[in-house]
């Protein structure tokens, strides 16, 4: 099985396995390179990272969702990279799980070094990303056909993030400062109840 590395480090021979927000160092992998391509635009620094995206339910087609007006382009314009392929061979490569222990799609992790068998060097990400949402690869989930119900879904779970990382005592840190500047009301939320809960009020 092909699995696919989005990285913006050019001349990688071996992906090494770094560590991100999570328990000890992966190598982060996915069998859709269209998703590897998110991994060229991070709009916050690492440990963190910024890629909303999903799958509708029954496709293997990934929506990246746009939480704020022209979000996909402003993150991807202008951005080079590449996607590296390695070969599955089932030794040491396991399923990406997220906090409740559900597999995510798609995506798979690995804790050793993994050997690359192939580049491809993007030039810019976002018209790579066009490509894709022409050739029927990638739908676009733009920021103006969201509903407001969607749109309280995904403050909701902004939330949720902000209380499980307890940014609330790292507020300079990358994806805090990110919500803070896109997000107004999600942090002025996140304090509010962060306050409230220590409080007891």
């Amino acid at each position: 099985m092909k699995l696919y590395h989005g990285s913006n480090i050019g001349n990688i021979k071996t992906l090494e396995p770094r560590q991100a927000d999570h328990d000890r160092p992966y190598v982060y992998m996915t069998t859709l390179n269209v998703v590897a391509a998110f991994y060229l635009c991070n709009a916050v620094e690492r440990p963190y990272y910024w890629f909303p995206y999903g799958f509708e339910a029954g496709s293997n087609i990934p929506v990246y969702h746009e939480l704020y007006p022209n979000a996909l382009k402003e993150v991807s314009q202008g951005v080079s990279g590449y996607i590296y392929e390695v070969t599955d061979k089932g030794d040491g490569i396991i399923p990406f799980k997220n906090i409740s222990g559900k597999e995510i799609p798609y995506a798979k992790l690995a804790t050793e070094p993994v050997e690359v068998v192939r580049c491809t060097k993007v030039e810019n990400a976002y018209n790579l990303f066009l490509e894709y949402e022409e050739q029927g690869k990638l739908k676009i989930g733009y920021f103006q056909d969201k509903t407001e119900q969607q749109m309280k879904w995904w403050y909701s779970s902004l939330t949720d993030y902000l209380k499980e990382k307890h940014m609330i005592e790292i507020p300079e840190c990358s994806y805090a400062m990110f919500i803070k500047d896109k997000f107004p009301q999600v942090w002025e939320k996140y304090v509010l109840e962060t306050e409230r809960e220590k409080y007891k009020i």
